[in-house]
């Protein structure tokens, strides 16, 4: 019989590489081609930077008007005349204000009422070249009701018996007029400008009106007295309620003809067009992203090519197919990091920046920052994927061969 044979030594098994030499591996490719690596994590970086400064900036902006509505109350609710059955222009009584101060839940009510005027820097000014600029007769409350100020001037006074006018922020701008005292050439009569309006952000139809006292218009330019939109003031908790009843008591006998409205609908409206501008600028974010992952992508490749001694040499001694393609797999994961880091930092830095310029709370949503981080891990493997599996099956021989 044949001796038993003894086994021989076993193969020994390839080294695990550790996570911190895969990182320092990983960093030392890198370190070999610091231009080239610059300018591929460049454009990772600019997409990130993108995306994170648009919803940063859109977050901000939200934020801002959220602030500012909780300053000024949004239990502000407007009528206005709609149109009859017959499609002609409806009209609310002139009772309607003193009809709506009696619901029990309503703090205030006022009343603008538009006139058949226009308003002109002087009576050379051709009579088509309106600027725009809407005449309405107001009542004295209408300033706390709606939640504006005189950015300088005066409101107007119901004693007030001279022609006298209050601007609006953008009509004061189109007439060229920058402080109280000149006089406008208003419904073809000369008016003195007591005040100028600053701008309000729950009543915008007021920033292009130029406005004149109730009593005044009924005096000097033939105003029936009919409201053609009434702005009030409920208790918050009551704002639904109110508004249900607002359409019936402003006009009794034809409810269906008045428009009801708060300034929640604007808000929603703004928003939806804030969130479609920001869904295109997301986009444009995610095409720079993806071209900064091309550039990744095609930075490894080249990087195999002109490291064919390298692979071969580190097969040769050893190394499996499963460490060469950890090795580059790691290099295009901390390259996209890198640029996915700085990304986010720019982001973050513009972000700041414009929001106090424009005298913003910054506020990046972290869903944002994690979103940032996500999509960098994501562009690092799959550009590596490519380029990691094709140094990996590189053969020893061919590679130091072709070296």
């Amino acid at each position: 019989m044949s001796a038993p044979r003894r086994p021989g030594p076993a193969r020994p098994r390839p080294a695990r590489l550790a996570p911190a030499d895969v990182v320092r591996v990983a960093a030392a490719g890198l370190r070999t081609r610091p231009l080239r690596i610059v300018l591929s994590a460049l454009g990772i970086a600019i997409g990130i930077a993108a995306m994170v400064a648009v919803v940063g900036i859109s977050a901000s902006s939200r934020a801002d008007l959220d602030r500012t509505l909780r300053a000024l109350g949004t239990n502000l609710l407007t009528a206005a005349p709609g149109q009859t059955l017959t499609g002609a222009d409806a009209k609310m009584p002139a009772e309607a204000p003193a009809m709506v101060r009696r619901i029990a839940a309503v703090e205030s009510a006022t009343a603008t009422g538009r006139l058949d005027a226009s308003v002109y820097r002087n009576e050379h000014i051709p009579t088509g070249e309106t600027g725009s600029i809407a005449v309405l007769a107001a009542r004295p409350d209408l300033l706390g009701t709606v939640g504006a100020r005189t950015a300088a001037g005066r409101w107007l006074t119901e004693s007030a018996d001279g022609p006298a006018v209050v601007l609006g922020s953008a009509a004061a701008r189109r007439l060229g007029i920058a402080s109280p005292g000149p006089r406008v050439w208003l419904g073809g009569q000369w008016f003195s400008v007591v005040g100028i309006l600053a701008a309000v952000p729950l009543a915008p139809e007021l920033d292009s009106a130029a406005l004149i006292g109730w009593a005044a218009a009924q005096r000097l330019l033939a105003f029936d007295g009919a409201p053609t939109t009434v702005y009030t003031r409920s208790a918050e908790p009551a704002v639904e309620q109110v508004r249900r009843l607002l359409a019936a008591t402003v006009n009794p006998q034809a409810p269906n003809e008045v428009k009801v409205s708060r300034p929640s609908d604007a808000l929603a409206a703004a928003r939806a067009a804030d969130g479609a501008l920001s869904g295109l600028l997301l986009g444009l974010g995610a095409v720079a992203l993806v071209v900064g992952g091309v550039g990744v992508a095609n930075t490894m490749v080249i990087s195999v090519l002109e490291r064919r001694a390298e692979i071969g040499l580190r097969r040769a001694l050893g190394a499996t197919r499963g460490q060469v393609r950890l090795q580059f797999l790691g290099e295009s994961l901390l390259l996209a990091t890198l640029g996915g880091a700085a990304g986010v930092l720019t982001g973050g830095v513009v972000t700041a920046g414009y929001a106090g310029y424009r005298s913003w709370p910054p506020v990046i949503p972290v869903w944002a920052l994690a979103g940032g981080v996500a999509a960098t891990v994501l562009v690092g493997v799959v550009a590596g994927l490519y380029p990691a599996g094709r140094a990996a099956r590189l053969p020893p021989s061919r590679a130091l061969s072709n070296a």
